[in-house]
């Protein structure tokens, strides 16, 4: 955030007198954005036009569709670690921004929507584009209101970056009305440092901490399962020092991916239903889980009825509703983990957990003797997507950015690419969003301007936000595409595969040709179909400059293991 107040006249001692529309722009300048994400129209043309005057200070993307515009704000968040901001019209662009404003929710994603609305004196008249953008989203957001008066503007603005920012960070939006944005008001701009009622940040309760230092002291078969939390509440470092010292091994949920690199010594793999053999067959061995700001998701948990069932559970996590859920725990960690991790480490003694750990390796060992991918079959002439996944990562160094759409292909990526360092992961874990991962990309680029940015997107997926494929062009964004091509809505087809006969209805999709797609929008293109080929050719798309989308031609019907079927306990994960 900006802490300089310039809103004060230094002549005349007053606050200056602005156009609703200018003080939007201020005050988001008093937050310190960078980037707005966005696409004009009617009732937010005002804003615009100022936003005009200020292009040398703020950088607009224009995406092709709004529900890019805030797929790309959340990709800038999850890489920076600020709060991404949108602004869209009234009427079908506010409703357009939903399925974003809703996985920003599921995710808990820092983020601020300003939609423009119609006049005051027209509102509840069925005006032209004029819908109750409040309503619609108070179910996918942390907070929103709308403002029918310019001098509410920066208060509300201000208190919409605070919300978004605190706490458990999610989804605000601030609907402006037209009128407002024309009128004129003193403008001056106040940080928001509390709002009455809301406590982001529970106080940690001693007596609780010492309680889950116990636990651990007697643990003998502990694991730790840790989610996004942790990167959130920016306590990596805390986390690492607490896993060392505890030497207890650690599982990652999806979005916590990245919070260790994949070479740390107690790193356990990736919870639930498509994770890693190890964390999930280990479940019903534990005699302690300590779970680090993760929500106890239906992935993770499989039954959970069966769950970590022979073991306590500690649960550190910010936010209350989360605690007891679904999961029953024995010892509950209210406060930022930032504030709570240094706690139990300084409670606990130096841990060794060696001959336990030894157990996880061996059961990885397994998992990579049964799996299909990333192992190479002799004679099998089909590229695999895990093996694909792991060529790009090799030649990455385990360092670049992964950005995923949702299916097989996000399964697979997420489980076969390294990470060196955090917020190295950008999926749609907790909404699941097909199309999420162009836009994301777009973001993600744009919040790490010095790190590669590979995006793996399915067929299907791709094509519910192609369109974007405009907006990466027109910015020359060095975002590399991996298409994984396989002809099927893939994850859907797997689960017709395996639970509905092979019953294969309305999953085969009949593709475009991708390359005139991508050489349409002056973007480089490389089909890839033999496997003597592969790292000639992400080598290829690594070295150019610019965007570049690599179609790989991969295997029809290839499965996701292992995998735990639904209602089953994580214990029973089939590799096959």
């Amino acid at each position: 955030m900006n802490n300089t107040n310039n809103t004060i006249d230094d002549r005349t001692g007053e606050t200056p007198e602005y156009s609703g529309s200018r003080a939007v722009i201020e005050s988001l300048l008093q937050e310190g954005v960078e980037v707005i994400f966005g696409y004009p129209g009617g009732s937010i043309i005002p804003v615009y036009d100022i936003l005009y005057d200020y292009r040398d200070r703020l950088h607009h993307v224009l995406t092709r569709h709004e529900q890019g515009a805030v797929h790309a704000a959340q990709g800038y968040a999850r890489v920076s670690s600020r709060v991404g901001v949108c602004m869209v019209t009234s009427g079908p662009g506010a409703t357009n921004t939903i399925t974003g404003l809703a996985d920003a929710m599921a995710d808990s994603t820092p983020l601020v929507l300003i939609t423009g609305q119609v006049g005051s004196a027209q509102l509840g008249t069925n005006a032209f584009q004029e819908v109750d953008i409040i309503a619609i989203t108070r179910p996918v957001t942390k907070w929103n209101c709308q403002v029918r008066q310019a001098s509410e503007i920066a208060g509300a603005l201000s208190r919409a970056f605070y919300l978004a920012r605190s706490g458990r960070p999610g989804p605000v939006v601030i609907d402006i009305t037209k009128d407002a944005q024309l009128e004129m008001t003193r403008f001056r701009y106040e940080p928001t440092r509390n709002v009455r009622g809301y406590v982001p940040y529970p106080i940690p309760d001693q007596r609780q901490v010492d309680k889950a230092v116990a636990l651990i002291r007697e643990a003998r078969r502990p694991m730790i399962l840790f989610g996004q939390g942790v990167t959130l509440g920016g306590a990596e470092e805390e986390f690492r020092a607490f896993v060392e010292k505890s030497d207890i091994p650690a599982a990652s949920t999806l979005l916590g991916l990245s919070t260790l690199p994949v070479t740390h010594p107690r790193y356990a793999g990736l919870l639930g239903m498509h994770g890693n053999y190890a964390p999930n067959i280990k479940n019903r061995e534990c005699d302690l889980l300590v779970a680090v700001g993760m929500r106890f998701d239906d992935r993770v948990t499989g039954n959970p009825l069966k769950f970590g069932e022979n073991a306590r559970i500690v649960h550190l996590e910010i936010d209350p509703a989360e605690i007891n859920k679904i999961i029953r725990v024995d010892v509950p960690v209210l406060g930022d983990v930032k504030e709570t991790l240094p706690l139990l480490t300084a409670g606990i003694e130096q841990g060794d957990h060696e001959e336990w750990m030894a157990g996880f390796r061996a059961c990885a060992g397994v998992e990579e003797r049964e799996t299909i991918s990333p192992a190479i079959h002799p004679g099998d002439a089909v590229l695999h997507m895990g093996e694909v996944v792991r060529a790009a990562s090799e030649i990455y160094d385990d360092d670049a950015v992964l950005v995923t759409d949702v299916g097989q292909q996000q399964l697979f990526a997420c489980r076969y690419f390294g990470y060196k360092r955090p917020r190295s992961v950008v999926t749609s874990g907790g909404l699941g969003t097909m199309g999420f991962g162009l836009p994301a990309a777009i973001g993600a680029s744009l919040g790490a301007p010095h790190r590669d940015v590979c995006l793996f997107a399915g067929d299907g997926g791709l094509q519910m936000t192609i369109q974007e494929l405009a907006t990466v062009a027109q910015l020359g964004l060095p975002v590399k595409i991996l298409l994984m091509n396989n002809g099927f809505l893939g994850m859907v087809r797997q689960w017709q595969e395996l639970f509905f006969h092979k019953r294969y209805s309305f999953t085969a999709i009949a593709n475009p040709e991708f390359e005139y797609i991508a050489r349409a929008h002056r973007v480089a293109y490389r089909l890839l179909e033999r496997r003597e080929d592969l790292h000639d050719a992400i080598r290829e798309m690594k070295e150019h400059p610019g965007p570049f989308l690599l179609e790989v031609k991969v295997m029809q019907e290839e499965n996701v293991f292992p995998m735990i079927p639904v209602g089953a306990a994580v214990s029973d994960i089939l590799l096959k």
